[in-house]
C-alpha cells in the first residue's frame, strides 16, 4: 500500500456515515464502507467505524487530512426558508438557488412578512434564510419591509440577501443594529424573467462550510478529515453534471436523470435542457435551470413509511397491512431488509418513492385556450430525450430488483401528459460513486469523471 496516492471521501448521510476509498493513480475505487450514523451522539464514532474498517482491509496507515474530504446531509441537511415578492417569480427564483445549493427548502414565504410569519420562522428555527425579492432596479419595499423584521426576529439564522442590488445598502444597515450574519449574493433575477442562481449557491455553499457544520457538530469530524466541504445534493448535482457534460478531452454520456432514494428524502436530478419535443408547444413560468435538482421531504423510505404505504395503497391497490408487524424494525433508520417479507417492503416503499418523485420532477403538458384556439402548454422540463438514467441510495443499491424499481420514473402511458424519458438506458451507482466523485471533482475532475464511467453499473 506505501506509495499509493488515496483518497478517503466520506458522506455523512441522515442513515449511514459512508467511505469510499478512491485510487487516484489507477483512477479506481478501491472499495466502499459504512456504518450507522452517529451525528446524533458524536458524529465521529461512525467515521471512526468506517475508517477502522478500510484500515482493516486495505492496510493503509496514515493519511494526510487533505485526503480525507467529506460531504452531509446528517441531522436533516441544510434546512432553509425561502423568502420572496411573489410566489410565481423571486420566490421561485430563491427555491431553485436553494434547491441546487443542496439545500431542503421547509418553507417559502412571499409579499410582506407578517408578524405572524416571523413567529413562524422562528419556530421552524432554519439553518439559513435566503431574501430574495424585485428586480434590479425594481420593487424595493417589499424586500426593506422583510428585512427590517427579519432583523428584529429572535432567529438567528445566517441570511443570505440575493435580491434587488439597489436595495443592499439599506438592507445592511438595517440589520448592523441586530449583528447578525447577512451575506450578500447577486440577485437571483435581476430582470423579468432572467434566472441567476451561480453566485447565491456559491454562497450557500460557503455559509455550509462556515457555520452549519459547526451548528450540526459535524466539526468534530475535523480533528480526523480535511474538512466538510458542501452538502451531500450539492456533491451529487456537481457529479452529475460533470457525467454529463464531461470535460476537454472526456467524453460525457450527456442530458441525463439521476434518482437518489434515501431514507429522510427522495432527491431527483436532471441535467438537461427539456425544452419542449412536442411540435408547437409553448413553455410557461420561469426557464428551466439546466442542472435541476428537486427534493421530496415526504418520499423518503425510512421517515415516511407511512406516507408511502397510503400511497401504494392508492396508486396501485396493495394492501399494506401486509407489513403491520416488521414496520416497526424499519423506524430504525439504518436498517436494512434481511428476508423476503422485509425486501418486498423495501422494494414497495423504493418503487413509490421512484414513480411519485418522478413524476413531480418532470414537466408536464397540457392544452389551454388561445387566441386561436387550443394550444399545448409545457411546464417545467420536457425530459422525454433525455437517454439516461442513473439510480443512487441504498433502497436501489442494496435492492434484489433495482431494474423493475427504476424502470418506474420512465414513460407511462396512462399519463402521458409527464414528460418522463423515454428510452433511457438505466444504470445503478451501486458503490456510491456519485456523492464521492462530486467531492473528488472540485479537484481533480478528469480523474473523477473516468472513474464515474467506470463504476456504473448498466442494468438494462
Amino acid at each position: 500500500m506505501a506509495g499509493r496516492d488515496l483518497r478517503l471521501l466520506i458522506d455523512f448521510g441522515s442513515t449511514f456515515t459512508k467511505l469510499v476509498v478512491v485510487d487516484l493513480d489507477q483512477e479506481e475505487m478501491i472499495q466502499r464502507y459504512q456504518a450507522p450514523s452517529t451525528v446524533g451522539k458524536d458524529i465521529t464514532i461512525g467515521l471512526k467505524q468506517v475508517l477502522a474498517q478500510a484500515r482493516e482491509e486495505i492496510g493503509f496507515k496514515d493519511l494526510p487530512k487533505e485526503a480525507l474530504l467529506a460531504c452531509s446531509s446528517a441531522a436533516g441537511g441544510l434546512r432553509m426558508i425561502s423568502i420572496g415578492l411573489v410566489p410565481s417569480m423571486s420566490c421561485e427564483a430563491g427555491n431553485r438557488a436553494a434547491l441546487g445549493a443542496g439545500a431542503k427548502v421547509v418553507r417559502c414565504f412571499s409579499y410582506e412578512l407578517t408578524l405572524l410569519d416571523i413567529a413562524e420562522i422562528e419556530d421552524i428555527s432554519p439553518d439559513i434564510i435566503l431574501l430574495a425579492g424585485g428586480t434590479d432596479g425594481g420593487n424595493k419595499k417589499v424586500i426593506l419591509h422583510n428585512a427590517e423584521r427579519l432583523a428584529q426576529s429572535s432567529c438567528r439564522a445566517p441570511i443570505v440577501v440575493a435580491g434587488n442590488k439597489n436595495a443592499q445598502d439599506e438592507i445592511r444597515a438595517a440589520f448592523n443594529p441586530s449583528g447578525r450574519l447577512i451575506t450578500l449574493a447577486q440577485n437571483v433575477m435581476p430582470d423579468i424573467g432572467t434566472l441567476n442562481v451561480d453566485s447565491c449557491r456559491e454562497v450557500i455553499r460557503q455559509i455550509f462550510i462556515s457555520h452549519i457544520t459547526r451548528a450540526k457538530g459535524i466539526d468534530r469530524a475535523k480533528q480526523i478529515i480535511h474538512e466538510v466541504i458542501m452538502p451531500t445534493p450539492a456533491a451529487v448535482l456537481k457529479a452529475a453534471q460533470l457525467l454529463a457534460d464531461g470535460i476537454d478531452g472526456e467524453e460525457g454520456l450527456g442530458e441525463l436523470l439521476v434518482i437518489d432514494v434515501g431514507g429522510a428524502t427522495t432527491d431527483v436530478y436532471s441535467i438537461a435542457k427539456g425544452y419542449p419535443t412536442h411540435s408547437g408547444a409553448m413553455s410557461k413560468g420561469l426557464p428551466e435551470p439546466y442542472a435541476k435538482r428537486t427534493v421530496e421531504g415526504d418520499l423518503g423510505v425510512r421517515h415516511n413509511m407511512d406516507t408511502l404505504l397510503e400511497y401504494a395503497r392508492m396508486l396501485r391497490g396493495e394492501n399494506e397491512d401486509l407489513f403491520d408487524d416488521i414496520k416497526p424494525k424499519f423506524a430504525t433508520l439504518s436498517k436494512l431488509p434481511e428476508n423476503d417479507l422485509e425486501f418486498k417492503f423495501d422494494h414497495l416503499l423504493a418503487t413509490v418513492a421512484v414513480d411519485i418523485a418522478g413524476e413531480r420532477h418532470c414537466g408536464k403538458t397540457k392544452m389551454m385556450a388561445g387566441p386561436f384556439g387550443e394550444v399545448m402548454v409545457l411546464e417545467g422540463k420536457d425530459l422525454s430525450g433525455v437517454n439516461c438514467v442513473i439510480g443512487t441510495g441504498g433502497p436501489l443499491v442494496f435492492a434484489r430488483d433495482p431494474v423493475s424499481i427504476l424502470q418506474k420514473i420512465l414513460f407511462q402511458s396512462n399519463s402521458p401528459h409527464v414528460l418522463r424519458p423515454k428510452e433511457a438506458k438505466l444504470y445503478l451507482d451501486q458503490k456510491y460513486a456519485l456523492y464521492a466523485m462530486g467531492l473528488l471533482g472540485h479537484t481533480e475532475p478528469r480523474r473523477a469523471l473516468r472513474i464515474m464511467k467506470k463504476n456504473l453499473i448498466p442494468i438494462s
